[in-house]
């Protein structure tokens, strides 16, 4: 079983209208479990996260780099919604598996694009047992791209391979304009490639093959 720790946080959401605030302020249609991205009014990304829906709370997990900038994005929207948000980091550790993570008592498991996202109470055990060079290895051959090497502030969705996290029909959210009208005009700039060697302008970099935001 490959398994990497992740630098993630971990917030949870309690209300009856976390979904639906969630669901207006990121890209991809928030009805339950899923990943989305928030985005900038100029559509750069503030943080993709793994929404998970734990009992009636919502979990956020996401890039701890990027915690405190969606905490602030987040915490003067929600007004008079029925929505409390804590941050339980500190009570949990989150991994990713590149396999099928068996289920565990305690231990969430979610299937994303990326892989098997395993959020763990720190009391539980895991062992990692893949590095991170073998992680991005497999990123590279796979086109999957992770948080501060493609999905980062400088870019938006569309850059960094993440076309299919911003829904095509769903209303209104931070940055909705400029992406529906770039993908309304066929032009979202530049694509995230996977090409051989070592070039400059690699976001990752393996032994053979490197990841590259360039224009296609």
């Amino acid at each position: 079983m490959r398994v990497l720790e992740l630098d993630s946080y971990v917030l949870l959401l309690s209300g009856k209208d976390c979904l639906q605030f969630l669901d207006g302020l990121s890209t991809n249609k928030v009805d339950g479990t899923c990943t989305t991205v928030f985005t900038k009014p100029n559509a750069k990304i503030i943080d993709m996260v793994e929404v998970i829906c734990v009992g009636e709370n919502v979990a956020l997990v996401g890039h701890n780099e990027f915690k405190q900038d969606l905490v602030n994005h987040l915490n003067p929207r929600i007004l008079q919604q029925d929505v409390q948000m804590r941050d339980i980091s500190e009570f949990n550790k989150v991994y990713i598996s590149v396999e099928r993570y068996p289920e565990t008592e305690k231990v969430t498991i979610v299937e994303t694009f990326r892989g098997w996202i395993v959020v763990a109470p720190t009391s539980i055990s895991i062992n990692a047992t893949m590095d991170e060079e073998e992680f991005h290895e497999h990123r590279i051959d796979n086109l999957i791209p992770h948080h501060g090497y493609e999905i980062t502030s400088a870019s938006h969705p569309f850059n960094c391979g993440l076309h299919h996290l911003v829904h095509e029909s769903k209303g209104c959210y931070v940055g909705q304009e400029i992406l529906t009208r770039m993908r309304s005009r066929n032009n979202t700039g530049k694509s995230l490639i996977r090409v051989e060697g070592n070039p400059d302008d690699a976001t990752t970099s393996g032994k053979t093959h490197s990841l590259a935001i360039r224009r296609v």
